[in-house]
């Protein structure tokens, strides 16, 4: 048991150099422009951390929870792996990197080191630790609850960070947004077209359905066709005179 309480400790100190890898790359954010968005919803993510630290031990202590080593050195592999993951995430991100969601205007959108295959690395680094810490000794129940509670609170993060980053391409390139609406909504109207031509009779539908080529060789030939009528109608009226 001490061994694990030594581990969480190892965690939490963990958290704490995040915390002031955090307030630094905020004060450079801030001071190049950087917006905050999602400030309600940071402080239930800090509450949830710091009761994944303190569920750890005192479910392993109060429940006796033994050590499993079936399962404790796998999760204890996995919590090492979620570790290397942060730190990695925060290596590629540099002074974009943040506890908080701060969007810094006109800086590209970063797509290297583990961001090549996940949009959001650091939160499978968030899911796997919350997971394996406690289940290292035993404690399922704050296993659970924290993946439960850290779903719901994932969810309404990304949907923050989504919609800052949005924000943010939307100043910076806001020809872009207008064309890609302008082609939204005429994959719209072509929806509509095609619906209301399925719901058509048949006769109706055969013409709808005629492609524009189609329609241009007709009206060409239609017009050839009165053109050629021309003549014949001058010559009767020149004799009927």
């Amino acid at each position: 048991m001490i061994w694990y309480a030594l581990l969480v400790a190892a965690i939490a100190a963990e958290r704490l150099a995040e915390l002031i890898v955090a307030r630094r790359n905020s004060r450079w954010s801030t001071a190049r422009g950087g917006v905050e968005t999602g400030r309600g919803h940071y402080r239930a993510i800090v509450v949830l951390h710091t009761g994944l630290l303190v569920g750890c031990l005192v479910e392993a202590r109060v429940a006796g929870r033994p050590f499993l080593p079936g399962v404790g050195w796998p999760m204890l592999a996995l919590v090492v792996a979620a570790q290397g993951l942060r730190w990695w995430c925060i290596g590629t991100l540099g002074r974009q990197w943040n506890t908080r969601v701060i969007v810094v205007p006109d800086l590209p959108r970063v797509t290297k080191g583990p961001y090549r295959f996940l949009r959001h690395p650091n939160y499978l680094a968030v899911v796997v630790e919350g997971a394996a810490l406690p289940l290292v000794h035993g404690a399922w129940l704050t296993a659970t609850a924290f993946t439960v509670c850290n779903a719901g609170l994932l969810a309404v993060r990304i949907r923050c960070e989504e919609a800052a980053l949005s924000a943010a391409a939307r100043q910076a390139h806001p020809l872009d947004e207008r064309h890609v609406a302008r082609q939204r909504a005429a994959g719209r109207a072509s929806r509509r077209y095609r619906s209301a031509a399925a719901k058509a009779p048949a006769g109706v539908r055969h013409e709808a359905a005629q492609s524009a080529p189609d329609r241009e060789e007709a009206r060409t030939t239609s017009v050839v066709r009165a053109s050629s009528r021309v003549p014949h109608l001058a010559r009767n009226a020149f004799s009927a005179c």
